[in-house]
């Protein structure tokens, strides 16, 4: 480490403030569905996922290695471009946080890196082919598996719990969603935290620090373990209320169900080197339990903004990165005005998100509008397919009738609070 140059120095700092706005940014993805059904409380959720993101740190280099040798030629990689990559990430991540809109910190990971590479050094420094496979053929896959999975999972837990006691069902399922929460939060520390890995271990190879090709070192491996952790347990409090409660009211059958699919398709897509997106995989598996028990909606109004934002993460982040490189490729003084314009473009949104504070106290209240839309096509598909159950079957779903709302009443049962977008 003696031979780090300030400006390799600068290129880690900046990767491992990423790795933190990652941690912040993704903590929803484990512990949305258990803080919203009240299996855990908020501070306790946030904690054990940050323990087990550290944890899930050490156990793969498989994502990092295809972060650091896959995406794009490290030939010609200079660390000013990884800068300029972060610079992109980092923004869009804060940018949609601020907004409570669930996107992924991988594609804007992804879109950063190829934006910088593709102004430094031209389209010909990108792999094409590994872009195709292992980032946006899982980007549509991953939400479709789990959510499927989802979906399969809730009418499951249902059908074999419909002749028990309400309660008694509530009390397992919360027990079991904590602990396919920590499946999730450990699943995310071996896929996000390598990002970041692969993220430092690919500005040392251009460096000259690293030869092509080098697995992270352990200092690597550590720091990124312990930067994602403390971003997981700051709690990115915005994007948490959007997943527990914006998408779709959850019940304990349905945290657990959605937990699970999504630490499956997380963990296996780690195992295979695919850079997947957690959050895609998550917010998959929520839609597809919302939409798995009777009378779930999904409200796809923010589904919708969630989609778009998706599309724009890789094009969004990857216009800041090139702008960003063209200004770092003017020398030092290029590289510190984008350096001061990513401190002071973070700022001004953390000024912007004191207006309307969200955090561990307020973070499963949801501002009803007034009056509800109707349901959704997809949603109106799924409950003209879905048989209707015999009769005294799931009893838990048509207890929870008092509670729902009249719209959704109307139509099929629905468990918790008036849905305030029945979509």
């Amino acid at each position: 480490m003696e031979h780090i140059t300030l400006l390799l120095a600068i290129v880690i700092v900046t990767a491992l403030v990423f790795d933190f706005t990652n941690g912040f940014h993704d903590t929803a993805n484990a512990m949305a569905t258990t803080i919203s059904t009240g299996a855990m409380k908020p501070k306790t959720a946030v904690a054990m996922s940050a323990v087990l993101n550290l944890v899930g740190a050490f156990l793969s280099v498989e994502v990092a290695k295809t972060i650091s040798s896959g995406i794009v030629d490290e030939a010609g990689i200079t660390p000013e471009v990884i800068f300029a990559a972060l610079v992109g990430a980092i923004l869009w991540n804060l940018l949609t946080w601020l907004v409570g809109l669930p996107s992924s910190s991988s594609h804007a990971l992804m879109g950063g890196l190829i934006g910088a590479t593709v102004a430094s050094v031209g389209f010909s420094s990108v792999n094409g082919g590994t872009v195709i496979t292992k980032v946006l053929i899982p980007a549509i896959a991953a939400p479709l598996v789990a959510g499927i999975a989802g979906y399969l999972g809730t009418r499951l837990t249902y059908r074999i719990g419909r002749n028990t006691d309400q309660k008694s069902t509530d009390k397992g399922y919360k027990a079991g969603q904590i602990a396919s929460a920590g499946l999730v939060s450990l699943a995310h520390g071996t896929n996000d935290a390598q990002k970041t890995m692969g993220v430092i271990t690919l500005a040392l190879v251009a460096g000259d620090i690293l030869a092509p090709g080098s697995n992270p070192p352990m200092w690597v491996i550590v720091s990124a373990g312990v930067a994602i952790a403390l971003g997981t347990y700051l709690g990115g409090w915005r994007i948490i209320r959007t997943m527990g409660k914006g998408l779709t009211d959850l019940q304990p059958q349905q945290g657990f169900a959605a937990q699970t699919s999504a630490a499956t398709v997380i963990l296996a897509s780690s195992n295979l080197g695919f850079s997947l997106s957690t959050t895609h995989s998550c917010s998959g598996a929520v839609m597809g339990s919302g939409l798995g028990r009777k009378g779930g909606v999904v409200r796809w109004s923010t589904a919708t903004r969630m989609f778009v934002a998706w599309g724009l993460t890789l094009p969004a982040a990857g216009l800041v990165a090139a702008a960003s490189e063209y200004v770092t490729k003017q020398g030092d003084w290029g590289v510190a005005a984008v350096a001061v314009f990513l401190v002071a473009s973070s700022a001004a949104i953390w000024v912007i998100s004191r207006r309307q504070v969200v955090d561990h106290t307020n973070v499963n209240d949801v501002d009803e509008p007034a009056g509800a839309e109707s349901p959704g096509v997809v949603t109106t598909a799924i409950a003209a397919v879905t048989p209707p159950p015999p009769a005294g079957a799931e009893s838990g779903e048509l207890k929870a009738t008092i509670h729902s709302s009249p719209s959704a009443a109307s139509s099929a049962p629905e468990t918790g609070p008036a849905s305030p977008a029945a979509v």
